[in-house]
């Protein structure tokens, strides 16, 4: 089906693995230009007869409870993102020379002849910040434009719905990438790289490979973070359009074809002339929200993706202005007793935390959850200097309280031994306790939720809900 935008789908026989927030609009996109679809799914419980039985009735045909054979006669394979590459029904496919496509090739190959461009942001950590503050900024200069993809919004839905872009701020993950061949991005950044989902990709070097994808036939600009070697390398080994240019963000003074941070402002050389000797004003650090290191790196390569995209700089301060960071993202709580409290909830992996944690000088930290098989050490040494006390909770927090002891033995340490939600009031207090005047009691807990909460939403609630009780009782 070559690399290009797919017109005829009349009578292809195509297979949709996974129903879900991809494979339902997938299978209903291809349906509806005539192709034969078949969507096959691993589970058989009640949400997913509702949702077959939806696409039956359009005359589609589903399989539930058996994702891995290959329905005879298929053509091509349309997966969901987080479908194991290993899974038989791809050895199936792969044997019989089809080709497998992720939904945001799908979106890809279904664009119109006149699409929107997209800026790309993939990473560890910071992505849907990214993606967000990108899209703000891009409204700011006056642009028809949306954050699609990972973010929650289906890229399908903005391709082929009635709205028109001018431009399209897309968040990838490292799965939709895997699955996203022929993609070739207006501009693109990947913000950093740390271990993770090695599970699903088999080594750090796939996972790797798999974010560098988001540069391969770059137009205007990879961008890059100067302080991550791992990120340039990938720009150095993509095969991008003549005359793309590697742009880097620092925290620092930037260099030519650099922006970065400069006596407290954020400055552009990558997109001015004569960038050997002059510098642009974009914004001010106190323009972000909230200013801590990591999310000033955050805006910089936003400011980056839009500055390629020809976006002035005036419109680089309004939009980083106007913008607010989800919930459980460096959240300020509350400040009981001269003691601020933050939600960080987000921070479900050691890298997160490690950011999390560098943005406060004096910090009683509140960890803890699924490890998903990482190890803390590093972690830990890196912010032990600024560890006033640490409270444990979740499953794994022994992990934690292990690198604690070989590497931060001085740091007092409460180790909760329990699992129930109600174990966070608990954690709460316990971190008040250990906390003095001008301390910071963060929960980054470095760790997934599920031993304990449904999500990382949740978990953060629960930590709000706990620091409102404090406040109550002074």
């Amino acid at each position: 089906m070559g690399g290009g935008q797919v017109t005829d789908w009349q009578g292809r026989h195509v297979t949709v693995a996974g129903l879900g927030v991809s494979g339902i609009p997938a299978a209903k996109a291809l349906h509806e230009r005539g192709a034969i679809v078949t969507v096959v799914n691993d589970g058989d419980d009640a949400r997913a007869r509702e949702q077959a039985a939806e696409l039956e009735a359009l005359g589609i045909t589903v399989r539930l409870g058996d994702g891995a054979t290959l329905p005879q006669g298929t053509e091509l394979v349309v997966t969901a993102p987080g479908w194991k590459p290993d899974k038989p029904l791809f050895a199936a496919a792969r044997a019989a020379g089809l080709e497998i496509w992720g939904d945001v090739e799908l979106a890809w190959r279904l664009r119109g002849p006149d699409a929107a461009p997209w800026l790309a942001v993939t990473g560890t950590n910071g992505k849907t910040t990214t993606t967000q503050m990108l899209a703000s900024i891009l409204k700011a200069a006056g642009l028809r434009t949306a954050a699609v993809g990972n973010i929650g919004v289906s890229l399908l839905d903005a391709v082929l719905g009635e709205e028109r872009y001018d431009v399209l701020a897309v968040e990838l993950s490292s799965y939709q990438l895997h699955w996203a061949p022929s993609l070739r991005a207006h501009s693109a950044a990947v913000l950093n790289l740390a271990p993770d989902h090695l599970d699903w990709h088999g080594s750090m070097e796939a996972y790797a490979a798999d974010k560098g994808r988001v540069y391969e036939g770059n137009r205007v600009a990879c961008v890059y973070n100067v302080a991550d070697k791992a990120t340039e390398d990938l720009v150095r080994e993509a095969d991008v359009e003549e005359g793309c240019r590697a742009v880097g963000f620092t925290l620092g003074t930037p260099g030519p074809s650099q922006l970065g941070v400069v006596e407290g402002i954020l400055v552009d050389r990558a997109f001015v002339e004569d960038r050997h000797k002059n510098a642009q004003e974009l914004a001010e650090i106190s323009d972000v929200d909230p200013p801590a290191p990591h999310n000033i790196a955050n805006a910089l390569a936003a400011a980056a993706l839009a500055r390629a995209f020809g976006v002035p700089a005036a419109a680089v301060r309004d939009g980083l202005r106007a913008f607010t960071p989800d919930a459980h993202r460096i959240a300020h709580v509350a400040e009981v007793d001269g003691v601020v409290y933050v939600d960080d909830s987000k921070a479900t992996n050691t890298h997160a935390a490690e950011a999390s944690l560098a943005a406060y000088e004096s910090i009683v930290w509140i960890a803890g959850g699924l490890a998903k098989g990482a190890a803390f050490d590093e972690l830990v040494v890196k912010s032990a200097q600024r560890l006033r006390g640490a409270v444990l909770i979740g499953a794994d927090r022994a992990l934690i309280r292990e690198a604690l002891a070989r590497h931060a033995p001085e740091v007092p340490v409460v180790d909760l031994d329990r699992t129930d939600t109600g174990a966070m009031l608990q954690a709460v207090q316990e971190a008040k306790r250990l906390a003095a005047p001008g301390d910071t009691v963060l929960l980054a807990p470095a760790c997934a939720s599920m031993d304990m909460f449904t999500n990382y939403n949740k978990r953060g609630d629960a930590f709000a809900e706990a620091v409102r009780e404090l406040g109550a009782g002074t």
